[in-house]
């Protein structure tokens, strides 16, 4: 099964290797056909402090690192 991988905005930074992205996802409500925009707060593991606030990144499903960590970042956009 292939690995799921979205795009996002750093918005924390301030823990050790990981980084908190917030991921928005636009989608037409079914009833009432307006755009409807959700988000979703996932916490990424960075291995070199690399990514600040503010930078558009991609994320990767992984294996579990930490009790909150299934993510990690692949490349900034």
């Amino acid at each position: 099964m292939p690995k799921r991988i979205l795009q996002g905005t750093v918005t924390s930074d301030q823990n050790e290797q990981t980084v908190t992205v917030l991921v928005e996802r636009r989608y037409k409500h079914p009833l009432l056909h307006k755009t409807v925009r959700s988000s979703k707060k996932y916490r990424a593991h960075d291995a070199k402090n690399e990514f600040k606030i503010g930078d558009t990144v991609r994320i990767q499903e992984c294996a579990p690192i930490s009790k909150t960590k299934r993510w990690e970042v692949v490349s900034a956009v």
